[in-house]
């Protein structure tokens, strides 16, 4: 198992409650021995006015797995994961229902974290693939 603390599924939830993952509607629904899994709707909050999952939605889909993962692999009470680098290529529109985000680390060091996150839709195709770099920092 990659994940040094394991917290419910509800612990996870509540720290978004109040922010942007809480605002977008984003649910974590499954935390595996290598793998963090949440969904996010297609509604009026995360489609652009075409209509379509906006790409910046997908963004923060992204940005949030891969964050809450890394932070699942240290003492965030010694230390804190911050963002560095975050890609994404958007492969598919999607129009409604649920978007599902899985991320998996590529690279977990002492300094530095790369995860990458697929996004599919309701039917399993890919619709976004993005890579999020993170720094290990020690708190002072």
């Amino acid at each position: 198992m990659v994940f040094s603390q394991k917290p419910s599924l509800n612990q996870i939830n509540q720290m978004g409650k109040n922010n942007m993952p809480g605002f977008l509607g984003i649910v974590f629904t499954e935390i595996g021995d290598d793998h963090l899994t949440a969904t996010m709707p297609v509604d009026e909050r995360t489609k652009q006015p075409m209509g379509l999952l906006h790409g910046g939605a997908n963004v923060v889909l992204a940005e949030t797995l891969g964050s809450v993962a890394a932070s699942l692999t240290i003492d965030m009470n010694k230390q804190a994961c911050v963002g560095l680098e975050i890609n994404a290529n958007h492969l598919k529109g999607v129009k409604s229902g649920l978007v599902t985000g899985t991320t998996t680390p590529i690279h977990l060091g002492k300094s530095t974290q790369v995860w990458e996150i697929k996004i599919k839709n309701e039917q399993g195709q890919l619709c976004c693939i993005s890579r999020i770099t993170l720094a290990i920092l020690d708190k002072k």
